[in-house]
């Protein structure tokens, strides 16, 4: 894997591409002279572990021809106060399904992802504590 980061401005706003040419911006807070130009890398983490284990997850439940009408994920992270560096404590994932989607199925789907295929999760969990909720919409 390769990735380029190019500055983009007199503070802190970078582009960040990969080998396929993808790009995403990253950017400080503006508490340290940031501009909200992009996520900070921080957050970029936490954005991880929710796609990797969204792939996952829907990855899982299509080879069991299920189909959520739609699926969202929200992640609450906690870091360490005041402490530098100030790594993740507590990760909390609730995956949100809509449609006919049998909870027993998603459930099995999301523990396989969290336990088992998820690199992000399996990367962050030597750090931090990583729940998980399902809702069914």
């Amino acid at each position: 894997m390769e990735i380029e980061l190019n500055l983009l401005n007199k503070a802190y706003h970078f582009e960040a591409k990969n080998e396929a040419g993808n790009a995403i911006s990253i950017d400080a807070s503006p508490s340290i002279g940031g501009e909200n130009h992009g996520p900070r890398p921080m957050e970029l983490l936490i954005m991880g572990l929710g796609g990797c284990s969204g792939i996952d997850v829907l990855s899982i439940l299509r080879k069991q021809k299920v189909e959520p009408e739609a699926f969202r994920i929200k992640l609450h992270a906690e870091r360490e106060k005041d402490a530098v560096p100030s790594l993740f404590t507590d990760i909390v994932v609730e995956f949100i399904f809509k449609g006919d989607v049998d909870p027993g199925k998603a459930e099995r789907a999301v523990k396989l992802s969290m336990d088992k295929y998820c690199s992000v999760a399996k990367t962050l969990e030597k750090s931090a504590t990583i729940t998980y909720k399902i809702t069914m919409e």
